[in-house]
């Protein structure tokens, strides 16, 4: 177990403060480890450790063990009646403050004897060697080993712009429009913008292009502060933006045009038998999408969220991969 939190965590150093155990514990456990077997686990040097062939073969070996004690602590945490203890989460800021704000109060009300410690990096974190419990990403997921997902909801996008630059450049009543239109830009985990795919929802058209560069970001919020203020237009989740198209601040452009869909999963390590706690945090999760669909679901308007269908994956209790 030791050697695979050691690897898991990357340095001798990071372990020990996982473990809450001095350094020198951990290199001297690691050492018996290695005399015990008569051969080199790693190599060791001042910055990093380097699996041998042999640590190689015996990490296999090793992560199942720890599997095995993870398994029969959750045993022991599904039993209570009160599910309890630090949940660790990562999901980006922009979905935590825009769209799960409401949901996460509300969950720690229900349960107060789980510690939320929650993550809102931009960076895709690694959930098994970082020790994070579940994570909540958008848009395709990734072929990650030892990893299972369950689908939460799909998030509807539009383009939304200020009535402030509609009136300056005039109105936007097809794709084509858009060439002459300021855009605002969200950036991809590669850095690029991706081109806005657009079909028609009554008919068979499609448009596929981008307007004129303004600005980028990596930052739908960001974004639809400049478009409130009238920089250009913004392709954004319809979630993000229905607050400002309240209060008259944006409204939405070419409403009988569609953008693709984006889902958001919630991504945990693979277990036989998920923790009580992560359990309970995805059933908010799911629960609390679904109002939101049912809140911002109007008689014309398109949903801003479609809650995971029943073939998205089995109960939050049997993980599906993705």
């Amino acid at each position: 177990m030791l050697f695979s939190r050691v690897i898991d965590a990357g340095s001798l150093s990071a372990a020990a403060k996982r473990l809450e155990w001095p350094k020198s514990t951990v290199s001297r456990r690691l050492a018996a480890l290695e005399r015990h077997f008569g051969e080199r686990l790693v190599q060791r040097s001042t910055r990093k450790l380097t699996l041998t062939e042999f640590g190689q073969g015996v990490l296999e070996h090793a992560r199942q063990v720890a599997a095995e004690v993870d398994d029969a602590q959750a045993l022991a945490a599904h039993r209570q009646q009160r599910p309890s203890g630090r949940l660790r989460v990562s999901m980006p800021g922009d979905v935590a403050t825009q769209v799960l704000g409401d949901i996460l109060s509300e969950f720690m009300a229900a349960h107060p004897a789980i510690a939320l410690e929650m993550d809102l990096s931009p960076r895709r974190v690694d959930l098994i060697a970082e020790n994070f419990d579940l994570a909540v990403r958008m848009g395709e997921l990734q072929d990650e080993a030892l990893l299972s997902a369950r689908r939460l909801a799909a998030f509807t996008a539009g383009l939304y712009v200020a009535p402030s630059y509609l009136a300056r450049h005039g109105p936007i009543v097809h794709p084509t429009d858009l060439a002459r239109a300021d855009g605002l830009l969200l950036l991809g985990r590669g850095g690029d913008a991706r081109p806005w795919q657009l079909h028609e929802s009554a008919g068979d058209g499609h448009w596929t292009g981008l307007p004129v560069t303004r600005a980028t970001a990596n930052s739908p919020e960001l974004l639809i502060q400049l478009a409130r203020a009238g920089r250009g237009v913004t392709a954004v989740s319809d979630l993000y933006a229905a607050p400002a198209v309240r209060t008259g601040a944006l409204v939405r452009v070419l409403p009988d045009w569609c953008l693709p869909s984006v889902t958001a999963w919630a991504v945990f390590p693979e277990r036989r038998l998920m923790p009580a706690r992560t359990r309970v945090f995805i059933d908010a999760l799911l629960v609390g999408l679904a109002k939101r669909c049912a809140g911002h679901r109007g008689e014309t308007d398109p949903p801003a969220v479609v809650p995971a269908d029943a073939s998205g994956a089995g109960s939050p209790g049997e993980p599906a991969a993705p």
